[in-house]
């Protein structure tokens, strides 16, 4: 997959594209509608298969959420569109001047830069200054420049339309579960694994602490069920999340205990997919009664990941 990080980076003749629109954090299920529908148009026409995502998230630009957001970093997001097979990946940066461009501009400027024959949008997809186009209205606006549309529809779990609103709100009330449904595979973080203070080992079960992007989305603090992965290979893993209270508190942690192995992880990239949420995140009595806690931990892990189950059941 060819990755341009701006229009400015764009060739001057990139030759035909089918274009997919959109922001696409997260990549759930309802995009991957979308990036399949890309694929169909341009293996129809024989065009180029463009995804376009942007970088900032608009919303971080338009009205800055205070607080984690993200579902997949531009990193983690260019992997997930690697592994669906289009050919180009354009990461446009948002910022105050994209922001008042109109949805008549953007559609223009898209056409010719990259010679747009076909165009797909999911059904809620808005754009140009302040959210004014929509699938209507870029379907009429491609009707007399013999350019098709493919308007996708909304895909649903349970009766509720999937959407990445949807799967940032089951996060952050520690349904893993759920969020994965969505997402078509387990929600994942990834981060290199820092210095810290030692505690783990000392209690017997040494973890690697995740420094994870500020920006992305973690759970809500407690103990996961989750599955590690570190220079391509996969263990299962207790992940606990939080600020370590039987200790007094202190800032939010993302550690790692990977079950199996006593690596030296330090330095290293680690990617962690939850599973299941064992429990709530508590305050010990004493360093003993935690020991006793965490044993228990581990066995509650391994009962869920013991036996491979299908996303969202463990």
């Amino acid at each position: 997959m060819n990755v341009i990080r701006g229009l400015g980076d764009l060739p001057s003749d990139p030759g035909p594209s089918a274009l997919a629109l959109g922001t696409f954090d997260g990549l759930h299920l309802g995009h991957q509608a979308v990036v399949a529908a890309l694929r169909s148009a341009a293996a129809r026409v024989g065009l180029q298969a463009v995804a376009i995502t942007f970088d900032p998230h608009p919303l971080t630009v338009i009205a800055p959420p205070g607080q984690p957001f993200l579902l997949t970093t531009i990193e983690e997001r260019t992997d997930l569109f690697a592994s669906m097979g289009i050919d180009t990946l354009l990461v446009v940066r948002f910022d105050a001047e994209l922001r008042e461009v109109t949805a008549a501009s953007w559609l223009e400027m898209l056409s010719g830069r990259l010679q747009a024959r076909e165009m797909v949008v999911s059904s809620n997809h808005a754009f140009g200054r302040g959210r004014e186009g929509d699938a209507e209205t870029l379907q009429a606006w491609a009707a007399g420049r013999g350019i098709g549309v493919t308007v996708v529809p909304p895909v649903h779990n349970g009766g509720v339309v999937i959407s990445s609103s949807g799967i940032r709100e089951r996060l952050r009330v520690g349904d893993v579960r759920s969020a994965a449904q969505w997402l078509g595979r387990w929600y994942a973080v990834r981060g290199s694994v820092v210095a810290g203070d030692g505690r783990g080992r000392s209690l017997g079960v040494p973890t690697a602490n995740l420094q994870v992007s500020p920006q992305k989305i973690v759970p809500c603090p407690g103990v996961y069920a989750a599955y590690a992965t570190v220079a391509g290979r996969t263990h299962m893993a207790a992940v606990n999340i939080g600020v370590r209270p039987t200790f007094g508190p202190g800032a939010q942690t993302v550690e790692a205990h990977l079950l199996d192995t006593d690596q030296d992880l330090y330095g290293q990239t680690v990617e962690v997919a939850f599973v299941s949420r064992i429990r709530d995140e508590r305050r010990f009595p004493d360093v003993e009664t935690l020991k006793a806690g965490m044993a228990t931990d581990l066995l509650a892990v391994r009962d869920c990941l013991g036996a491979p189950g299908s996303i969202g059941t463990g």
